[in-house]
């Protein structure tokens, strides 16, 4: 009984030491990337979709000599006109313009997401509506104790 213990003991820290190696293993290599694991200075441009204008697409990054290609996605909506990396933060939509039947409201940039050169501020205008909001239905008071 004694050795089948012994035997278990070593088997477990065999087995503790071969995943701690096979964990710093991985972290060493998602470390540089292509390389350029010392480079401080990465410089992104922008997310191109894979396939049509939007959707999932690629950004590549450069360094000195090093480059690296990162997933990214371009938004499907009106946010792909100034990209997915430029945050803005957005003003309430202004009244109908009846001449153009648009309203427009303007944004500031709050964060440019990997360095990219974004525009301090941007107007975006969408079509009126000229449908009323239904409120939405909640329980009818049927009158009681009234």
């Amino acid at each position: 009984m004694r050795g089948l213990f012994s035997t278990l003991i070593v088997v477990l820290v065999a087995l503790m030491i071969v995943t701690t190696e096979a964990g710093k293993n991985k972290k060493e290599k998602n470390k540089g990337g292509n390389g350029g694991g010392d480079c401080a200075e990465w410089r992104y441009g922008n997310c191109v979709a894979n396939n049509g204008d939007c959707g999932p697409g690629v950004r590549e990054g450069t360094c000195n000599e090093n480059t690296k290609k990162l997933k990214c996605r371009v938004p499907c909506n009106w946010k792909k006109e100034f990209g997915a990396d430029c945050k803005y933060k957005f003003g309430n939509w202004g009244e109908c313009d009846a001449a153009t039947s648009t309203k427009s409201r303007t944004g500031t940039l709050q964060k440019a997401l990997f360095n990219v050169d974004c525009q301090p501020t941007i107007s975006v205008s969408k079509p009126c509506t000229t449908k009323v909001k239904n409120k939405p239905k909640g329980k009818k008071n049927k009158g009681k104790g009234n």
